[in-house]
């Protein structure tokens, strides 16, 4: 019979660390669910349902499975998926207002117990990137987005490169560290055109 001990083991093993496990890790041990279930309970918007993986998750946990042929197949689907699903804006406007895309680059707040339906989150794109020369503290896991626009353009390709990436990350990198921003309904569209004008407006501080 399993403890609770051997679960969570089983839960960081098989979730976080699936090297060793291979096809096993693409299910959920019954027990670990039921460590879940009782060591967590559901406040306000934060639902226990998020601790449950998708199948993007799941595969990119096993990282043995990930790299076989099975999982390099699977993995080759579910980022197709993912670019098929994203949609263009439906103005067809890609870039909103520079100004309150560096709000929601600079903002970590939302989606936890105390927020509301209607309380705007952040994208906490300072938390992996470097956003701005004035920033004295930023995350290095993604690359710095300084001078993003004006090394890359403003091409239609560029563009929507950059309007899919921030939607979904996971539809060019399917195991990408970057929030689905869109996917998760963590950003809204307005937001994404913001952080958008942010990244390309040559008048915005990361292009300066």
């Amino acid at each position: 019979m399993k403890t609770k001990a051997t679960a969570v083991a089983g839960l960081l093993g098989s979730l976080l660390l699936g090297a060793s496990i291979g096809v096993q890790a693409q299910t959920i041990d019954p027990a670990v669910q039921a460590v879940l279930e009782s060591s967590f309970r559901s406040q306000g918007i934060a639902d226990k349902s998020r601790m449950i993986p998708d199948e993007v998750q799941i595969l990119c946990s096993d990282q043995a499975f990930f790299n076989s042929p099975e999982g390099q197949k699977k993995a080759i689907a579910l980022q197709e998926a993912a670019l098929k699903a994203i949609k263009p804006p439906s103005d067809g406007k890609y870039l909103g207002d520079w100004k309150a895309g560096e709000k929601v680059a600079q903002s970590g707040r939302g989606l936890t117990w105390s927020d509301g339906l209607d309380s705007p989150n952040g994208g906490s794109c300072y938390n992996c990137h470097q956003v701005t020369k004035e920033e004295i503290s930023y995350g290095t896991i993604g690359p710095s987005l300084l001078g993003y626009g004006k090394l890359r353009g403003n091409s239609q390709e560029i563009i929507e490169y950059t309007w899919n990436r921030i939607n979904n990350s996971k539809a060019y990198n399917l195991c990408s560290n970057m929030p689905r921003f869109a996917h998760f309904n963590i950003l809204t569209e307005q937001q994404i055109k913001d952080v958008m004008a942010l990244l390309l407006d040559p008048n915005s501080p990361v292009n300066q």
